[in-house]
């Protein structure tokens, strides 16, 4: 009995399986066909991965941001892959996008800020407007960058102290790059007497210029008359040199300028006030001047 209940089993699905016979080799076509796109699009992204490392590499990218773009190009290509292939067997993928979607906007608005610093320390790694050792002027902080990090970069101050800024709000501001360019131009205000001669002035302040080595003849340097102040005549010395001593030739210059100026009897003014006495207030004054002697007497 038990033989022949067995018997009935395999012609029962024998007789399903001829019956559905179609849909048999439709799934099995598809389930297939799901295997080979879950096994290209694993190769797929690899080779995404590899692309980008290599590209990330060859522009001199920063190796954290390098690595996490690559992975994250990796499993963005298996998670559309692995989409395409629950499609195949037949499941609802409409619904997986969606909770991917909500859970990615969940994720996105917990992180908003981190995810805003991860942006823009993308954008500084890339587009390279600081570098480390360039001093820079960031609105609120300056000094030397030590390290740009995928959230934050690192200054050094001219004290010696250390800031540490989100990079959102880098990219928020101005950046003010002092090393980027190889030379930079010193500017000079020196101020001289009304009675001085202007084209003795001139003459000396440009020997000056014409004297240092350190100072560069291109792009051209300039003096001149720049301004009428009320106590002095302002000149205006304009001149270039490489940005790695752009401050000692500065404090040099200053200097020789003072040197110059006082061998040729050129005065530089001083700040100066002068007060005058009317006659009754000297006459006040002496009577208690007066006073103060008879009381001590």
């Amino acid at each position: 009995m038990e033989a022949l209940h067995m018997v009935d089993c395999i012609n029962n699905v024998g007789f399903c399986f001829l019956l559905n016979k179609q849909t048999f080799l439709s799934y099995l076509i598809n389930l297939s066909f799901s295997i080979i796109v879950i096994t290209v699009g694993f190769f797929i992204s690899q080779f995404f991965a590899n692309g980008t490392q290599k590209l990330f590499s060859i522009h001199n990218v920063d190796n954290t941001i390098s690595g996490f773009l690559s992975a994250l190009a990796r499993y963005i290509v298996i998670i559309f892959t692995g989409i395409i292939a629950l499609g195949q067997i037949g499941v609802q993928t409409n619904s997986i996008i969606a909770i991917i979607g909500a859970a990615g906007m969940a994720i996105g608005l917990a992180l908003q800020g981190s995810l805003s610093n991860f942006a823009a320390g993308v954008l500084l790694i890339l587009l390279r407007p600081l570098r480390t050792s360039e001093y820079v002027n960031l609105g609120n902080a300056a000094g030397t960058v030590l390290n740009v990090h995928i959230f934050y970069t690192t200054l050094k101050t001219l004290d010696g102290k250390i800031i540490v800024i989100p990079n959102g709000k880098i990219v928020a501001g101005n950046i003010i790059n002092y090393s980027r360019e190889p030379i930079r131009r010193n500017q000079f205000i020196i101020n001289v007497t009304y009675d001085s001669d202007v084209d003795l002035v001139i003459s000396v302040l440009q020997t000056v210029l014409d004297k240092e080595e350190r100072v560069l003849k291109h792009p051209g340097n300039f003096v001149g008359l720049n301004e009428f102040s009320p106590s002095s005549l302002k000149f205006v010395v304009k001149c270039w040199c490489h940005t790695t001593e752009l401050n000692a030739v500065y404090s040099d210059l200053m200097l020789k300028f003072k040197k110059a100026l006082d061998q040729h009897n050129i005065t530089i003014p001083c700040s100066k006030m002068d007060i005058y006495l009317y006659k009754k207030i000297h006459k006040i004054l002496k009577i208690n001047k007066k006073k103060i002697e008879r009381k001590k007497k």
